[in-house]
């Protein structure tokens, strides 16, 4: 790519990277934990103010993130750099591109301790099909995945390797291909496996749980809640959408991509959450299990239902995917700069990236046994690097992408990236990426810090 010497690299389609960047934005934590908030904080009301957070806060930083990306040609630092020049600026501007870089790493390095789980349980899910499996077993069965290092350091490594693979055969040969034929997966599995739901049982309690407008559960910890979750369920500030803005050609809008791609990612998480609930609720299941909902309730559930091997399998594909394709973008945000900024192919830059991201992720694994006494400040080192790019990195390089795209980059510059947005529409863009995006990420930012 640009690095050794060779034209900046383009999607072949918009299908291509609207598949990539939805890809990228869908993760773990949005299956999960997007329907459990909502049906927490007040149904169909949360989910109104939820899109009109997605759209006045998370929309405006994900145009900003793609419009820098596209302008500046390059890896996250190069790309923020570049853009302040051409708008008569400091290049060292570039410590937000770095901001980005340095949370796709951090985040990374636990994210593929959390994939390589989704991979074992699909393994098992596939040999045992969670058959017989009650509360008490599934609880033991997680407990000795976290004491199991060799178990869960071979998961991560099949994990890595896969999004290696990816990374190391090319935007179009690899990322392109892979999103291509993973996300339309995804999509028809979640519809598939919803659609099982509504004859399984379960299903009008989970609708109910899901859309029920309930307007005396919204309040400020709801809108707070609401605000948080238009921010980081789209991925932005974690330099993935910058990667991807970066090869995206002039003749696609970005306007209209950043539409369909939070639109979708709502899709995706209300979705999943009519794949997930039903199960639970059917099953009289805790919904407010968190994380441990995928790895502990819901194997209880599979157990019991009619057609649970089936259904686990395809579930943990979904999962499995929604992994891997957030780990694509999270790897090619520093393989590209790497590349970039030692001049190195991308098949020698990819094993660098993934390998180191294997090294270190043998402490996150160990975090959670031999390693899991050893804090600072009541934290151990996963709750560390959780705590530094997820209440610190993300917030405050969202803000700064605000500032940068609102008040550094000229109004000339912006609306030539964006001259397929109707005038009303930039200006209501400029207006919300100045006056109202910066407040609202300040306020996440303190809220994580404060807990």
């Amino acid at each position: 790519m640009a690095a050794t010497g060779g034209a900046q690299a383009h999607w072949s389609s918009r299908f291509a990277f609207l598949m990539a960047s939805v890809g990228f934005a869908v993760g773990l934590g949005n299956i999960w934990r997007f329907p459990y908030v909502t049906g927490e904080n007040g149904g169909a009301a949360f989910v109104l103010i939820y899109l009109a957070c997605a759209f006045g806060i998370g929309a405006p930083v994900l145009i900003a993130e793609i419009l820098i990306g596209r302008r500046g040609q390059g890896s996250p630092p190069s790309a923020v750099a570049n853009v302040a020049v051409k708008s008569g600026r400091s290049r060292h501007w570039r410590f937000i591109g770095g901001m980005g870089l340095l949370a796709a790493y951090t985040i990374e390095i636990v994210y593929a301790v959390v994939v390589g789980w989704v991979l074992w349980y699909l393994f098992k899910a596939v040999t045992t099909g969670f058959i017989g499996m009650d509360g008490v077993a599934a609880a033991l069965e997680f407990e000795a995945v976290l004491a199991d290092n060799l178990g869960m350091l071979f998961w991560t490594l099949v994990g890595l390797a896969i999004t290696g693979l990816i990374i190391y055969s090319g935007l179009k040969d690899g990322i392109e291909r892979a999103v291509s034929v993973m996300m339309p997966l995804m999509f028809l599995l979640l519809v598939g496996l919803a659609g099982y739901n509504y004859f399984a049982g379960g299903f009008a309690e989970a609708v109910t749980w899901l859309f029920t407008p309930d307007f005396s559960k919204i309040g400020p910890t709801s809108v707070l809640a609401a605000i948080g979750q238009a921010f980081f369920s789209i991925s932005v500030a974690m330099g993935g959408m910058m990667t991807y803005g970066s090869y995206l050609p002039r003749s696609t809008s970005i306007g209209s991509s950043v539409l369909i791609i939070v639109l979708a990612d709502t899709c995706v998480a209300l979705l999943a959450g009519l794949v997930i609930f039903p199960a639970v609720f059917h099953h009289g299941l805790d919904p407010a299990a968190g994380a441990g909902l995928i790895f502990q309730t819901l194997p209880v559930a599979f157990a019991q239902m009619p057609g649970g091997y089936a259904f686990s399998i395809l579930f943990f594909v979904v999962l499995a995917v929604a992994g891997i394709t957030s780990m694509v973008g999270l790897v090619e945000t520093v393989n590209h700069w790497v590349e970039e900024r030692f001049g190195i192919p991308r098949h020698k830059s990819a094993l660098l990236v993934v390998g180191s991201i294997a090294v270190l992720s043998v402490f996150s694994a160990l975090s959670y046994n031999l390693l899991g006494d050893m804090a600072l400040g009541g934290r151990n080192l996963n709750d560390l690097m959780d705590y530094f790019s997820n209440q610190i990195l993300l917030p405050l390089g969202g803000l700064f992408i605000a500032l940068f795209a609102g008040w550094v980059v000229s109004r000339e510059d912006s609306r030539d990236e964006l001259t397929s947005l109707h005038a009303t529409a930039y200006s209501l863009w400029r207006f919300l990426v100045r006056f109202v995006v910066p407040p609202a990420l300040l306020v996440i930012f303190v809220a994580g810090v404060l807990g």
